[in-house]
């Protein structure tokens, strides 16, 4: 006895393919399950394609075209890098002082 395998392969389609696929379903010329049957693929292969379809668009829709994002020249940056390096070792030279200062006016001791 020979057991026959009538294993699919699975098919991978192409961007394109799955778009012509998914406006041919939505267009109502053709009922979806001969699309389906011609197509070899399943009722949930469509729905995760025009899920795909709808995430693609929302992406496309909602990203602001004209806005370019700002850029800084490097000379304007390393300025401002060593301004804030330079405010925040004032920062840490205040709060040590702050701390001497409590410490002095509490009589030496840090649990007061």
């Amino acid at each position: 006895m020979s057991v026959v395998e009538n294993k699919k392969k699975r098919r991978f389609l192409s961007p394109e393919k799955k778009y012509q696929i998914f406006l041919e379903s939505q267009s109502g010329n053709t009922p979806v399950g001969e699309i389906l049957r011609r197509e070899g693929i399943y009722s949930t292969d469509l729905a995760r394609i025009r899920n795909q379809v709808k995430e693609g668009a929302l992406y496309r829709l909602s990203s602001r075209t004209g806005a370019k994002q700002k850029s800084v020249p490097v000379e304007e940056y390393e300025a401002l890098r060593r301004d804030l390096q330079e405010k925040e070792r004032a920062l840490a030279e205040q709060a040590v002082e702050l701390a001497i200062l409590r410490k002095k006016k509490n009589g030496g001791s840090w649990d007061r």
